[in-house]
């Protein structure tokens, strides 16, 4: 028998149910991670470019395997480990090893490898509330203007936007940091592959910069779009909080989310927001102006 309501919830109220039940089964199978010298963390906060960097690591290291059920089975997932508990100590099978995160680097092993790609706080709101739409709550049930507690929550064991934006803007110089943006690596694919390459020290053809760069195309990945979805989630859902649910996800959408589609109310607090605490440690006044700095 499954804990929690058996059913996606339907308010905010229900949402908080099914998570507090997950978390209250007690995994047989998880281990913490045992960090090595060398790892990589994939540390793009929720919404923000994670599953198409894990996809551009993945094809890199490996020359171009895709014979995976999910993404994070080949880059696990190191927050959502307990809730779909799984040893993410097993071996991964190609070199290095990565990890995906949305965490802040203080909550992080010190001394690994960290990617990370930024993205407009307005965007992520809209991708997420698409995103956990018919996945932890029934669609049309939350709106954009009651989504926000959700969004500031930023995903399991996570941190909230502006946490996990302070703390990777603070190591743009690091040595041991790729951080560009969302926008960037994408308008910019082929630059972007060669950067991650000569970051993981990958010797890096003309041929297999062409095979990542058209598997980590949309049109690929959305096409592929199963092996991109969460799979293991969504067992650990179904599992735990009954099969009632029909809980599926869509990471990979067929078109963007564009900010424009906010609600002006939300806009004003993320606005908000970013003059209380972006804007006076990072001298940007808005995400654009720091895209820039970053991008350059």
């Amino acid at each position: 028998m499954g804990v929690g309501l058996g059913r996606r919830a339907r308010n905010l109220e229900e949402v908080a149910i099914n998570m507090a039940a997950l978390a209250s089964v007690v995994p047989q199978h998880f281990r913490p991670l045992e960090p090595q010298g060398g790892d990589v963390f994939i540390a793009c906060w929720v919404k923000s470019g994670t599953t198409m960097m894990q996809q551009m690591f993945h094809q890199l290291r490996s020359g171009g395997h895709m014979d995976f059920d999910d993404i994070s089975r080949m880059t696990p997932w190191e927050d959502s480990a307990p809730v779909i508990d799984h040893d993410i100590n097993h071996p991964q099978g190609w070199g290095p090893r990565g990890f995906k995160t949305h965490r802040e680097y203080e909550r992080l092993p010190a001394g690994m490898r960290y990617v990370v790609t930024l993205r407009d706080p307005k965007e992520t709101y809209v991708s997420a509330h698409r995103f956990f739409s018919d996945w932890l709550f029934d669609a049309g049930t939350i709106s954009l203007e009651e989504f926000l507690p959700l969004w500031l929550r930023g995903g399991p064991n996570g941190c909230d936007y502006f946490t996990h934006l302070l703390s990777w803007y603070a190591r743009r110089n690091d040595p041991a940091t790729l951080l560009t943006t969302y926008h960037w690596a994408v308008k910019h694919k082929r630059t972007m592959i060669a950067r991650l390459a000569a970051f993981l020290e990958i010797d890096l053809t003309d041929d297999l910069a062409a095979l990542v760069e058209e598997r980590t195309s949309r049109a690929f990945m959305y096409t592929h779009k199963d092996k991109f979805d969460d799979a293991m989630m969504v067992a650990a859902f179904t599992a735990k909080l009954g099969s009632g649910g029909h809980y599926e996800t869509t990471k990979v959408q067929a078109v963007g989310s564009d900010s424009k589609d906010l609600p002006p109310a939300i806009a004003a607090q993320i606005d908000a927001m970013w003059a209380e605490r972006a804007a006076p440690i990072t001298g940007h006044a808005d995400f654009a102006s720091l895209a820039a700095e970053v991008e350059r």
